[in-house]
């Protein structure tokens, strides 16, 4: 048994892994396959793991994160501006799949992450249901402008009976996607709760729970930093720049934008900080990032304290 720390590196493309372990210095290069995960488990075994880091890398670091976290391996999954940014502090220019393995032991060694948690498996399959809503969504917009556009009849039936299956799948993922959260106790109150908010529907409401799980166990400043609508200082000396919000989970800030356009019209909260907004002369996108931080803000409230939509407690005396 080696008693030295060892942080482990692995570098995640489509169809190989490579894998770097800073106390021995080895690095080696498997299959993004079950049997090449059970060979980085050979190849760990015996040597006492701090910490494994893995990139997020567009889903294809899935499998082997959750065999390492399955046989009881800590495993961070992170987001590569991180590692990016770390290898710039540090002076690290030099990028290929080896230095890259390498790095991520480094980031582990210097850093620290916090382990990642498993995701359960009804989890992981709203989270693509949801995902794949979303990428049908994007498709029908892309088909529906093409549609205005195509001057011939041939082409505006082609294009239509596109339209045609894209709507059926997608009400077909929707049915997929209450039957999951109606078969879970807790998405279930969840969701009911959060469309008690006017403004909030099934569609915006799935997208929190399966995307936002923090929603309701963090505070307000940390659930806006968590979706992107934490506005972070630009100063230096005596210079100020204007604060901006950057970062966050992009699906969820879009989803939430669609949400904060309708509670603009119905949501008495939200339309009076609108108006106040509006009158003061604010530019658009300050007045709508406001509201969409005000709207996280009582979704958050209402999750965390498991009582549906009551405007009083929002409204300042």
């Amino acid at each position: 048994m080696n008693d030295s720390l060892s942080f482990v590196g692995i570098d995640v493309a489509k169809d190989k892994l490579d894998v770097f372990i800073d106390s021995t210095g080895e690095f080696f290069t498997v299959a993004n396959t079950s049997d090449g995960t059970a060979s980085i488990r050979q190849h760990l075994a015996g040597l006492n793991i701090k910490l494994v880091v893995i990139e997020h890398s567009g889903r294809y670091e899935r499998r082997c994160a959750l065999d390492l976290m399955d046989c009881g391996l800590p495993v961070a999954l992170i987001n590569p501006r991180q590692s990016r940014d770390f290898a710039r502090a540090i002076n690290w220019l030099a990028k290929n799949d080896r230095i890259d393995s390498r790095l991520l032991a480094e980031f582990g060694r210097r850093v620290e992450p916090r382990p990642s948690q498993r995701i359960p498996e009804n989890r992981a399959e709203l989270d693509e249901l949801v995902g794949r809503r979303r990428q049908l969504v994007q498709m029908r917009g892309a088909e529906s402008t093409r549609l205005l556009q195509a001057q011939f009849k041939s082409i505006h039936s082609s294009i239509e009976k596109v339209l045609r299956q894209l709507d059926t799948q997608i009400q077909d993922l929707e049915r997929r996607i209450s039957k999951l959260i109606e078969n879970d106790d807790d998405w279930r109150g969840k969701g009911q709760l959060l469309q008690s908010v006017p403004g909030v529907g099934p569609v915006v409401a799935s997208t929190l729970v399966a995307e936002l799980p923090e929603l309701g166990k963090v505070n307000r400043q940390e659930i806006a930093a968590l979706v992107g609508l934490a506005p972070f200082d630009r100063e230096s000396g005596k210079w100020k720049g204007k604060r901006s919000c950057f970062g966050g989970r992009a699906q969820v800030r879009s989803t939430l934008y669609m949400a904060t356009i309708t509670a603009k019209r119905c949501n008495p909260i939200i339309q009076r900080l609108a108006q106040r907004l509006e009158t003061a002369g604010k530019a658009f996108k300050v007045v709508m990032v406001a509201c969409m931080r005000k709207l996280l803000t009582i979704l958050n409230t209402i999750a965390n304290t498991g009582e549906a939509w009551n405007p009083k407690p929002f409204v300042k005396p």
